[in-house]
């Protein structure tokens, strides 16, 4: 077989899920209103594909810029360089809050 190349390939272990968690993400996700400055990890939620980053920003700490529509512009730092995502509500979680 060729060599895939996709968006999603080497993920099976980074973006499994817990046993019993494989529903759509909690209302409070939705509920949580991020200012600007305000810090967060990017923990993405696979079972949502859409606003989902790379799988090279799985962890990372995130400052977020701005809110646009329903989604945030996150400055992310990557080695000597400073990204902009734009990311949806479902995949980043606040500093303080428990990865659940």
């Amino acid at each position: 077989m060729t060599r895939h190349s996709g968006y999603r390939k080497r993920t099976r272990q980074l973006f499994t899920k817990k046993i019993g968690s494989r529903s759509g993400p909690r209302p409070d996700v939705y509920l949580m209103e991020y200012e600007p400055g305000a810090k967060v990890v990017l923990n993405i939620d696979s079972a949502l594909l859409r606003g989902m980053p790379h799988r090279r920003y799985q962890g990372l700490v995130g400052e977020i810029v701005e809110k646009r529509g329903r989604g945030y512009i996150v400055a992310v730092r990557l080695g000597s360089k400073l990204k902009k995502l734009s990311v949806l509500p479902e995949h980043i979680r606040d500093v303080e809050r428990p990865v659940v």
